[in-house]
This record gives C-alpha cells, sequence and structure tokens, in this order.
C-alpha cells in the first residue's frame, strides 16, 4: 500500500486544510505515516507569513526529499502560491498545488504521478484500512481577509472573502461527533466576518455555534483566531450562557503600541484592545486569553516595545505566539523607513518571552486548588504523564489511564509547572 506524510506550517487554517487533505488521501486508499517516518509521498503545507516561515517550508521539504530520496514531494500552501507568483522553483518539490486548489492535492499527485493508481487499486482489493485516531476536530467555517494589515500577506494569498454555509458545517461537525471527536475548534482566516453576506446562507459566527452546540455528542467549542473589533456582545452572551463554549479566545494584539497598530493599519488601539479584555472578563470571569504579538515592526522605537510588554503585564495571556517582523514581498510595511536590526528583534524577543511566560504563570496560578475540564491527549514523552487542554487553555499533566485519550475528565490543579499546570483527576 502507497504511503503518504503530512507536515503543516502555520495557522489553524492550514492545520484544518492539511487534515482535508489528509482525508482524501485515506479515501483513496493511502496509508498514512508520520512525517519523519519513510513514506512514498511527503506533503507539506506551507506558509509565508514571515521570512523565517518561508526558510522553514524550504528546509522541511528538503528534509522530506532527504528522508527518502525515491518519494514524491509535493508542497502547496501560502509559500507555495507565492513562488508561482514569483516564477520561482524548488528542485526538491516534485509537485507544487496552487493554494487554492490545495483541497484537491491528491488529484493533482495522481494526474501526475499515475503509477499510483494501480497500487491503490491494488490495496483496495486486499481490503487494507489505515486507521487513526485525534482528540479535537478543527472546522474551517470561512477563508479569505480583505483587511489588508500592512505587514500581512495573506490577502494576496487568500484574497475571496468565502464563509462555508451552514448546513454543510452542521453535517461535517456532525460527522466528526459521529468520529468520536468531543470538541471542535472553529477556524478561518477572518473567522469574526462570518455570515450571510459571504455565503454562510444566514447565520453568522454566534448563530452558527448556537446551532453547533445543539449536535447531541459534541461537548465543547472553542473558537480560534478572532479580530478584537469583531467580538460582539452576542458573542460575549452565548460564551457566557452556553455551557459548550469554551471560556477563551485567541485575540491578536500584533503591537501593545497605539501608533505602532495604525502604522500596521490594524483597526483598534491600545485603549480599545485593554478595555474589551477587561469587557471580557468582566462577562466572563478569567476568560483565557492567547494572542499573537510581532516584535521589531518598522519604527518600533523602545518606548513602542515597552508599551507591548505593559499590554502582556496587565492582560495575562494565557499563551503568546511572538514572531520577529520581517518584510513581506508587496507590502505596504516593506517600504516603510526605520527598519529595526536583526540584532535589537532579537533582545526584544527574548526580553518580551520573559515577559510572556511570567504573566502566563500569574494566570495559571488563579486555578490552584480549583476543577478544570480537561480534554485528554497524549502521554508527556518527558514526565510520562497524561497531557490535556483545559477550558481556558491551559496545557495539564497528570496521572491517569491512556485509556481516557479522546475524553473529558475533571482535573483538579494542584501545582505550577514549566509550560502549564499539574492536576489530579478527581471522580464526578
Amino acid at each position: 500500500m502507497p504511503t503518504a506524510a503530512f507536515t503543516t506550517l502555520g495557522c489553524k487554517v492550514n492545520q484544518y486544510e492539511t487534515q482535508k487533505i489528509l482525508e482524501s488521501f485515506e479515501a483513496q486508499g493511502f496509508e498514512i505515516a508520520p512525517f519523519d517516518a519513510p513514506a512514498d509521498v511527503y506533503v507539506i503545507n506551507t506558509c509565508s507569513v514571515t521570512q523565517s516561515a518561508e526558510a522553514k517550508s524550504r528546509q522541511t521539504i528538503r528534509r522530506a526529499a532527504r528522508q527518502n530520496p525515491n518519494a514524491i514531494v509535493v508542497m502547496t500552501g501560502c509559500y507555495a502560491q507565492f513562488t508561482i507568483r514569483r516564477g520561482e522553483k524548488l528542485d526538491e518539490a516534485h509537485l507544487v498545488v496552487p493554494n487554492p486548489d490545495k483541497l484537491r492535492t491528491v488529484e493533482y499527485l495522481l494526474e501526475h504521478f499515475p503509477h499510483f493508481k494501480a497500487a491503490l487499486e491494488q490495496a483496495r482489493r486486499q481490503g487494507e484500512v489505515p486507521a487513526r485516531r485525534r482528540s479535537r476536530a478543527v472546522l474551517k467555517i470561512q477563508d479569505g481577509c480583505n483587511v489588508y494589515c500592512s505587514f500581512c500577506s495573506i490577502p494576496y494569498t487568500r484574497p475571496v472573502m468565502r464563509s462555508i454555509p451552514y448546513q454543510e458545517l452542521l453535517d461535517e461537525a456532525r460527522a466528526m461527533v459521529a468520529d468520536g471527536y468531543r470538541e471542535i475548534v472553529l477556524t478561518g482566516v477572518l473567522i469574526g466576518d462570518y455570515g450571510p453576506e459571504t455565503g454562510s446562507g444566514g447565520p453568522d459566527l454566534a448563530d452558527l455555534c448556537a446551532l453547533l452546540s445543539e449536535i447531541e455528542g459534541l461537548e465543547r467549542i472553542r473558537i480560534s483566531s478572532i479580530e478584537p473589533t469583531l467580538i460582539s456582545n452576542r458573542l460575549i452572551d452565548l460564551i457566557v450562557g452556553n455551557p459548550k463554549m469554551c471560556p477563551q479566545l485567541h485575540i491578536p494584539l500584533q503591537s501593545g503600541d497605539s501608533r505602532i497598530l495604525k502604522a500596521m493599519n490594524r483597526p483598534y488601539d491600545q485603549a480599545f484592545y485593554l478595555d474589551l479584555i477587561c469587557r471580557l472578563r468582566e462577562r466572563i470571569p478569567d476568560c483565557g486569553v492567547s494572542t499573537d504579538i510581532m516584535v521589531g515592526f518598522p519604527g518600533e522605537d523602545e518606548l513602542a516595545f515597552q508599551n507591548t510588554c505593559s499590554v502582556v503585564e496587565q492582560v495575562e495571556f494565557c499563551r503568546a505566539h511572538l514572531f520577529r517582523y520581517s518584510p513581506r514581498p508587496g507590502t505596504p510595511a516593506e517600504a516603510m523607513r526605520d527598519h529595526v536590526p536583526d540584532s535589537v528583534k532579537s533582545e526584544r524577543i527574548q526580553q518580551l518571552q520573559q515577559v510572556c511566560k511570567a504573566a502566563a504563570r500569574r494566570y495559571a496560578a488563579r486555578f490552584l486548588g480549583r476543577v478544570e475540564r480537561v480534554l485528554v491527549e497524549s502521554r508527556s514523552k518527558l514526565s510520562g504523564l497524561m497531557t490535556g487542554t483545559s477550558d481556558h487553555y491551559l496545557h495539564v499533566e497528570f496521572a491517569a489511564s491512556p485509556s481516557l485519550a479522546g475524553q473529558l475528565v475533571r482535573v483538579r490543579i494542584t501545582d505550577l509547572a514549566a509550560d502549564g499546570v499539574i492536576g489530579e483527576v478527581v471522580s464526578g
């Protein structure tokens, strides 16, 4: 049986799309292998949000080619789309699938490399069926972005705003629950803009969440990255009143300085962001907030950087994804003056990492002695304990049987860990 291995760089939208590509390969009869194992086909879903992401995409493609020189290496995603636009070619990539067609990757592969068809037909005759198991499902509800932040290339690689019709999403969610998933993470490029204007068929984001919560067997709904200006009062009301909604949101900050936010073309300032967090935690006590922060945007001086640190300390993000600014071809920020030296970016990101770590630890300390609902995921290779994610997005480690994987359990938080918390399973 032909084997295929997959890896994802970048956002949760990419993760969702990789999962759909993987499922299409499974449907054709491919056996799914870990990415670091020998395989006949390697599929890399690339990212181009930063120069570092592009470099990592290239490194991953070359690593796949080294693992099995006889394998077919396929690249798709945002970086793949940029290579098409720029007329670039990677010798190690045997097939480049345009980003808009990535969900048809298996069709591209079978068309360009028809020798796989005979092997798949033979595998089907033998009745070989691969198996897999996961703890949570990611459901893509929207694609495309029209915000045009001055540093971002996504509107150029995903320009068409589209909401997936809600009936399709309900059907897909029901199928996920039937497969054993208990948590669904909603994702999209501009998820807060989900609605009838772009094809939902009626519901907006809050309405969709309410409809999903009616699915029997679905126990948790989590919303991934959502712009601060698109968090409606109705959505907050739903999180407050619906026990299936996780009390956690990923809200990009990018910078804590109002002048830099304006240069980024972000539609809010520091005061708006802090007021939003205050309103959220007034309605949703201890609401978990994760975020993205960019370091070293053009014109970021020491005062602007310290303003970002101040916001981190005030908000106490449960998790923060930090990344250095790097120019994206064709974006307005590329032509800006006062670019920050790489050495300064490195110093600032190290400093901000410490600030974020301390703030996350203070946030986690709020839960000491409390009982959290945790989705059991896997066993830690370091501690040997089982791991999982709480409703509030805490990484929890606890002693339990591996047979609990994929189930929701109640865990009392007993101690802080280097990257999360320690707990013990309680009955009831």
